[in-house]
């Protein structure tokens, strides 16, 4: 049963909850409503509900229900851009740092250390979007102010902030920063051209995003809609009860206190989440990821680069090895063709690829019966080319073959 209750638990919860803002207006259109079921009980001549007409009409209902939803949806668009574009500041980071970490790997003494204060940068430009975005001081930046962003571990040397104080886009400095360190460091042979597109690339989306927010906050929500949005609504909420007293009476202001805490709070959410980049519970939680970039850039800069120790592979001398090692394989072929055994062969071990040459100096019986067959000396193949040029003078040359089983020719 408890399982089943469980996600009532936030019910109770004010923080991050639109009920304390909310609450105050609540209270004022409920004791309103109320007032007018009293004066209604009281003065049973006076005909109330005419005031009610406007909440009853169905053109009035839909425009304030189409205002609420897209005040609600606008809001909701501004705080999942936000929200993307703080992910695609992540991720470049982390690629960015891993790049430098390991195609730099190899720096020793200034080179090394000027190497680290860009990584160091790196995780500075992510606290100082989030200054920039809340219109902070980069005084926080302190290492006796960093408590108070909720950091730890971040190394600021003093003369970055004053050189982050004189520039007009802070975030947008530190980019610069890297870019010349990466110029240079191509310049000086560090990197390869492929190497550096390749992390300017990542640059230029950091600037992307970093656009992206900044567009986000400098576009607030029209004045002029959001003044006609909480104007519709007071009024609905002051005519609501002239429409519901006919038929609840003393219940009336309870009533009208519930349906203005449902549209109040609607209208809230609104206006509390399409500014993404503040303080608020509802906001985003800038503070946490501020704190996993700076720990993962430390990380970076602290690592040992890890060494693979391979054993040396040595290929044995088969030659001084002894006869019994050897291969039983070894002595089953011979070194060259002339070496291969010569036998008598018949015409059944000939492959079906040639015709047998026949030792004429053993001559048959010319008669059928007494017809006998041939042998070989020495086993060749010969192509029917060859055996149309036997009557020439030149003899043709043999190829020695392994000998193999294949099926029996006919007599000759």
């Amino acid at each position: 049963m408890q399982k089943h209750f469980q996600g009532f638990n936030g019910l109770l919860h004010l923080r991050g909850s639109f009920f304390p803002i909310v609450l105050p207006r609540v209270v004022i259109f409920g004791i309103f409503g109320s007032y007018v079921g009293w004066l209604f009980q009281r003065e049973g001549s006076i005909d109330l509900t005419l005031l009610g007409l406007l909440t009853e009409n169905v053109v009035c209902n839909l425009v304030l229900g189409l205002l609420l939803v897209f005040r609600t949806n606008t809001a909701y668009d501004r705080f999942w851009e936000g929200r993307k574009a703080w992910g695609d500041l992540v991720t470049n980071i982390r690629n960015l740092v891993r790049l430098l970490r390991t195609n730099l790997i190899s720096l020793e003494g200034d080179a090394k250390a000027e190497r680290d204060r860009i990584l160091q940068s790196l995780s500075i430009f992510i606290v100082c979007t989030k200054l920039y975005l809340q219109k902070g001081e980069l005084d926080a930046l302190q290492s006796a102010s960093q408590r108070k962003l909720g950091l730890d571990h971040l190394q600021v040397d003093p003369s970055t902030i004053v050189k982050l104080k004189a520039a007009q886009n802070p975030p947008l400095e530190i980019l610069l920063w890297v870019s010349i360190y990466l110029q240079k460091t191509c310049e000086q042979g560090h990197l390869d051209s492929s190497q550096r597109s390749e992390m300017n690339a990542l640059v230029n989306q950091l600037v992307e995003a970093l656009t992206v927010c900044e567009r986000i906050q400098a576009t607030p929500m029209p004045s002029a809609y959001i003044l006609c949005l909480k104007l519709l609504t007071l009024l609905y909420c002051l005519l609501l009860p002239f429409a519901l007293v006919e038929k609840l009476g003393v219940w009336t202001g309870l009533v009208t206190a519930v349906i203005s805490f449902v549209l109040l709070c609607v209208e809230a959410i609104g206006a509390e989440i399409e500014d993404p980049f503040g303080n608020d519970v509802n906001d985003l939680p800038l503070n946490e990821i501020c704190q996993s970039i700076v720990n993962m850039v430390n990380d970076a800069i602290v690592t040992r680069p890890y060494k693979v120790q391979t054993a040396a592979q040595t290929v044995p001398n088969l030659q001084a090895l002894p006869n019994a090692q050897t291969s039983p394989n070894a002595q089953a072929f011979p070194k060259a063709s002339n070496d291969l055994p010569t036998r008598n062969l018949s015409s059944t071990d000939l492959p079906m690829t040639g015709l047998p040459m026949t030792d004429l100096s053993s001559t048959p019986d010319p008669s059928p019966q007494g017809r006998s067959t041939p042998k070989l000396t020495k086993p060749f193949i010969q192509s029917n080319s060859q055996s149309n040029s036997q009557s020439n003078s030149h003899s043709s040359p043999t190829y020695p073959i392994q000998p193999t089983i294949q099926p029996d020719l006919p007599a000759l």
